[in-house]
C-alpha cells in the first residue's frame, strides 16, 4: 500500500502504484474529467483509499471529443462558483502536476442583437456584481476591437467574461489524473464495474473483473453509462444521451493574420458558439426541439457494450441553418473548408443540471451524473463534492443540482421531451419566472387540477401543476414572459385583496408530507430540529440545521398523537429533506419509521377575515378563536370529509391548512366553494401568496435561509432554542456563531421603481460599492412600492438605513425598514383584545360610584 503523498512531495515511481485494493473509502465509478477530478480532490484534501474504476480507458465517453469551452458566465448564483472554481483550478494545474493542459483565456463575448437580449445582460449583471467574476457588458465598438472579423450590423451590445476561453479536455483529464496519482489515489482502468452490492453496515462490495472492493460510498461519475449503474441498485436515474455536433474549419488567412487569439463567440439568436481552433475556427450549435437527435436506442436498450471513444455519424443538414447564421455574422466562414465534423454523444438531464450528492433511499451512493457541460462544472464539482463528502454537508447551496429533484414520477417520456426542450432552448432568453412546458403535466396532479387549470397560469413544483395566479374574463391569459411587469400584475393584486379582506382558497397539495412514528420519534426530532418539540395536537415551524449551522431546511412540524408526527416541507425540498432525515435516523440507531405520504395527501388552505364563516358552515367542530387556538392542529371532518386541519397560514391571515386524501381533493373544495358564495370566495396562487408572506416578513427556504446562512443573520432566533437540553445538530456551531458576532443581517427593504420589481440576488449598492444582495422581493399592494429581504452588513442594518437596490441596469433608492410591513392577523387579535381590555379596565376605574 503506497503512502499518500503531501502537496510538494516527489510523487510515488510509476512501478511503486499499487495494483489493486480490497478495501476503500470512496470508489468513483467513471474516469472522465468530472470522476478524475472527484478523485483528485478527496485525494489532495488527504482522504486515504481513494478508488476510480473506469471500463475502458480515461477521458473514453464525453470528455474526449468536447469543444472545451470554459466560461465564468452561469445563471444561477451558486453555479457560479463552480464555474470559478473550475477555471482557478486549471489556470494553476500545469504548474501543479507538470502537465499540459492546453488552457487558453482568450474571453469570451455573448452578442445581443435585440433589445430584449439587452434587458436579458442587465438582468444578469444585477446578478453578477456581488460574485467575484470579472463582466461587463460592453458596446459595439469595443466588440469590434476584440473580435475584427464581426458583420456589426445587427449588434447592440455584448456580455464580455475577460477570463473566460477554452481548455483540452484530453489533457485537463490527465492533468487531474496525475494529480489524483501524486496524492495517493489508485485509478484503475480496464476495470468495468459489473455489480453493486450494498452491505447490511451501509459499505458496498463493487465487482469488477480485476476483483472487488468493499467501499464505505461510491459515487457514480459513469457519464452516458450512469444510468446503467444505476439499474445495478434498480434505480432510474433520468439521463439522456443528445447528439451534438460541432465543425472544425482548415486554416483562414484573416483568421492566421491576427495578432491575439480571438475571444470564444455566442451568438445567442444563431444558437452557437464560435472559437478559434488554430488558425481556423471551431462553431458548434445548439439545434431546434425539432432537429436535434435523442439516442432513443440507448434508452431503450442501453449503451451498445463496446462504444467507448466512438462518434456517431454527421449531419450537416441537421445545422445549415446555424451555419448560415454563422457566415452572416462571421463571414471569413464562408470562404472556410470544413476538415472535421464531431457528433459525439452528451448526457443531459431534464432540466439541462448535472445531478450531484448523495442519493435519497440508498445508503452511502452519490451520483455526479448528467452533466452537459462537464469540462466547465469538473473542476469545481470535484471541489465542491470532496468538500460534502468529508465534512458531511454542502459547502455552500446546490439544491438545482441535487439529484432527488426528481422522483418516480420523472419518467422516461417525461425526460426525452425535457431533454429535447433543454437542449434547443439552450440560448433562449433567461427570462425571470420562467416556465417550460414540454413533458407536462406529468402523473402528479393533484385533484383540482382539471378543475383549475383552464383558469389559471400553471407553475411546475416538482412535477405537480400548481396555479400561480388566475384570470377572469376579458383578462389576457397564459404565461407571458417579461423582465418588467406583465399580465399576471393586475391579477395578482386582485388576488391579494381578495386574502386580504374577504377569503380565498389554494391548492398546496405540493407539499412534502412526511409521517414519523416510533418509541424514538421524539428523541430522533429533538436531535434534526432547533426548535422544541410541540405539544400533542399543536404545530410549529422548526429548522434543521446543518453542524455548522446552516440552514438545511424548514419544516412545519405537528404533533398529532403521542409520538406521532406529520412533517411539512416544500415541494422543492421533498426528497432533500427525507434523505437528511433518514440517515440522522439511521446513523443514531432511533427505532422510527418514515413514511413519505407526500403524493397520498392533498392539502386545501383557506386564507381571510371570512375563513372561520366559510368553514364553520361545514363542520360541527368548534373553530373560534379560543376553541382551535392558532398552531393548534385536530383531525375534523369538513362536510363529511376527514381532514387533519392546522390553523396555520403562510399569508399571516385568519387560515387553516386542510390535509386530506388526494381523491378527495375535488369533492372538498367544491364544497368549499359553495358555502363560501355569501363571503365572496375566490382562488389564489402562489404569486400572491408571496407577496402575503413578505409583506408579514415570512422567510422562505431557499432564498431568505440556506445552506448558505445561518439561522441568526437570518433572523430566525424565535425558532431556535438553544438552551433546549437536547445536544441537536448544529447546536455548537450556532453558540459559536452567536458568541463571535454576526457580520451580515437580512433586512427588509422598501424601494420606489418604475415598472420593475426585485426578483431576488440582485446586487446591493452602498456609497459607489456592492455590499450584499437581495434574496426575494415583489411589489406591495398594501404600500403600491416594492419590497425585498436582502443581506447587508451588520453596520448597514438599522431601520432607516439608506441603501440601493440595482435592477435592470439602474439603481433604485432603497430604505430599511421596521418589519413586518403588516401585522399577521394572531398579532392584530392579540393587541385588539389586549387594546380591548385596557379600555375596558380604564371604564371600570373610573366608573361612578352609587
Amino acid at each position: 500500500r503506497v503512502c499518500m503523498s503531501s502537496p510538494g512531495q516527489e510523487s510515488p515511481p510509476l512501478g511503486a502504484e499499487v495494483e489493486w485494493k480490497d478495501r476503500a473509502e470512496t470508489v468513483i465509478i467513471g474516469g472522465g474529467c468530472v470522476g478524475v477530478s472527484l478523485a483528485y480532490h478527496l485525494a489532495k484534501a488527504g482522504m486515504k483509499d481513494v478508488v476510480l474504476l473506469e471500463k475502458s480507458e480515461l477521458t473514453a465517453g464525453s470528455t474526449w471529443h468536447a469543444a472545451g469551452l470554459t466560461t465564468y458566465f452561469h445563471p444561477g448564483i451558486n453555479l457560479k462558483k463552480i464555474h470559478y472554481d473550475s477555471i482557478k483550478l486549471y489556470e494553476k494545474l500545469e504548474e501543479e502536476t507538470g502537465q499540459v493542459v492546453g488552457f487558453h483565456q482568450p474571453g469570451s463575448i455573448r452578442l445581443a442583437t435585440t433589445p430584449v437580449r439587452v434587458d436579458e445582460f442587465k438582468y444578469q449583471m444585477t446578478r453578477t456584481n456581488w460574485h467575484a467574476t470579472e463582466q461587463y457588458i460592453i458596446e459595439p465598438e469595443k466588440i469590434q476591437e476584440i473580435f475584427p472579423l464581426l458583420n456589426m450590423n445587427k449588434i447592440l451590445a455584448g456580455l464580455y467574461n475577460p477570463g473566460d476561453g477554452h481548455i483540452d479536455p484530453y489533457s485537463l483529464t490527465m492533468a487531474l489524473a496525475a494529480g489524483a496519482r501524486k496524492y495517493g489515489a489508485l485509478l484503475k482502468h480496464p476495470a468495468p464495474v459489473t455489480s453493486l452490492k450494498p452491505r447490511a453496515d451501509g459499505t458496498w462490495d463493487v465487482e469488477t473483473p480485476l476483483g472487488s472492493v468493499t467501499a464505505n460510498r461510491i459515487v457514480n461519475a459513469a457519464g452516458f453509462w450512469a444510468r446503467e449503474v444505476g439499474k445495478m441498485i434498480g434505480l432510474e436515474h433520468p439521463l439522456i444521451p443528445v447528439q451534438h455536433q460541432y465543425v472544425v474549419t482548415s486554416t483562414i488567412p484573416e483568421v492566421k493574420a491576427l495578432k491575439r487569439e480571438l475571444p470564444v463567440l455566442r451568438d445567442l439568436e444563431g444558437s452557437y458558439y464560435l472559437r478559434q481552433e488554430r488558425d481556423g475556427l471551431l462553431f458548434g450549435p445548439y439545434e431546434s426541439q425539432k432537429k436535434m437527435k435523442v439516442q432513443d436506442s440507448w434508452v431503450a436498450h442501453g449503451v451498445p457494450p463496446g462504444f467507448g471513444k466512438e462518434l456517431f455519424e454527421s449531419d450537416l443538414d441537421r445545422i445549415m441553418d446555424h451555419l448560415e447564421a454563422a457566415m452572416e455574422m462571421v463571414p471569413v466562414l464562408k470562404k472556410a473548408d470544413i476538415i472535421n465534423i464531431v457528433n459525439g454523444p452528451i448526457t443531459y438531464s431534464p432540466d439541462i443540471l448535472p445531478m450531484v450528492g448523495p442519493h435519497q433511499g440508498v445508503r452511502n451512493y452519490w451520483v455526479a451524473v448528467g452533466f452537459g457541460y462537464g469540462i466547465i462544472h469538473a473542476g469545481g464539482i470535484g471541489k465542491y463534492l470532496s468538500n460534502w463528502i468529508l465534512h458531511g454537508e454542502p459547502p455552500f447551496d446546490l439544491i438545482e443540482l441535487d439529484p432527488n429533484r426528481y422522483g418516480k414520477w420523472t419518467t422516461t417520456q417525461y425526460t426525452e421531451a425535457k431533454a429535447r426542450e433543454s437542449y434547443g432552448f439552450n440560448n433562449i432568453v433567461g427570462y425571470p419566472k420562467e416556465e417550460r412546458f414540454a413533458g407536462r403535466p406529468t402523473q402528479r396532479v393533484s385533484g383540482l387540477y382539471k378543475i383549475l387549470q383552464s383558469k389559471c397560469s400553471m407553475g411546475f413544483h416538482a412535477g405537480w401543476e400548481q396555479p400561480h395566479w388566475f384570470y377572469k374574463p376579458g383578462q389576457d391569459t397564459q404565461y407571458k414572459p417579461s423582465f418588467c411587469r406583465t399580465n399576471w400584475f393586475e391579477p395578482v393584486g386582485s388576488e391579494y385583496k381578495q386574502v386580504m379582506q374577504r377569503v380565498g382558497v389554494i391548492d398546496l397539495s405540493p407539499f412534502g408530507k412526511f409521517n414519523i412514528k416510533g418509541q424514538d420519534s421524539i428523541r430522533l426530532l429533538d436531535h434534526l430540529f432547533a426548535n422544541v418539540i410541540p405539544k400533542v395536537g399543536f404545530t410549529n415551524i422548526s429548522h434543521m440545521l446543518t453542524p455548522k449551522g446552516r440552514v438545511y431546511a424548514e419544516l412545519t412540524v405537528s404533533h398529532q398523537s403521542p409520538g406521532e408526527f406529520l412533517l411539512i416541507t416544500g415541494s422543492g425540498s421533498e426528497l432533500h429533506d427525507l434523505r437528511w432525515i433518514e440517515e440522522a435516523a439511521v446513523r443514531g440507531g432511533f427505532d422510527v419509521k418514515i413514511t413519505n405520504i407526500t403524493d397520498e395527501l392533498g392539502v386545501l388552505g383557506i386564507a381571510g377575515p371570512r375563513a372561520r364563516k366559510v368553514l364553520q358552515k361545514l363542520t360541527p367542530e368548534d373553530l373560534s378563536d379560543d376553541a382551535f387556538k392558532f398552531l393548534q392542529t385536530k383531525s375534523i371532518k369538513v362536510s363529511n370529509i376527514p381532514v387533519t386541519a392546522i390553523r396555520i397560514s403562510y399569508t399571516g391571515e385568519l387560515g387553516w391548512e386542510l390535509y386530506h386524501r388526494l381523491e378527495d381533493s375535488a369533492t372538498l373544495y367544491e364544497r368549499i366553494m359553495n358555502a363560501g358564495q355569501e363571503e365572496e370566495i375566490d382562488n389564489f396562487g402562489t404569486y400572491a401568496l408571496n407577496v402575503l408572506r413578505l409583506e408579514k416578513a415570512f422567510r422562505a427556504w431557499g432564498s431568505e435561509m440556506n445552506c448558505d446562512t445561518n439561522p441568526l443573520e437570518a433572523g430566525l432566533e424565535y425558532f431556535v432554542k438553544l438552551n433546549k437540553p437536547a445536544d441537536f445538530i448544529g447546536k455548537q456551531a450556532l453558540k459559536q456563531i452567536k458568541a463571535k458576532g454576526l457580520k451580515r443581517r437580512l433586512v427588509c427593504l422598501t424601494l420606489a421603481t418604475e415598472d420593475v420589481d426585485p426578483e431576488g440576488n440582485e446586487s446591493i449598492w452602498y456609497k459607489g460599492k456592492v455590499v450584499g444582495n437581495t434574496t426575494s422581493g415583489s411589489y406591495s399592494y398594501s404600500i403600491q412600492k416594492s419590497l425585498a429581504f436582502a443581506y447587508v452588513p451588520i453596520e448597514l442594518s438599522e431601520v432607516g438605513q439608506q441603501v440601493e437596490v440595482e435592477l435592470l441596469g439602474k439603481n433604485y433608492p432603497a430604505t430599511v425598514i421596521q418589519e413586518p410591513l403588516v401585522l399577521t392577523e394572531p398579532t392584530r387579535t392579540r393587541l385588539h383584545k389586549r387594546m380591548a381590555e385596557k379600555i375596558k379596565l380604564e371604564k371600570d376605574l373610573y366608573q361612578p360610584t352609587n
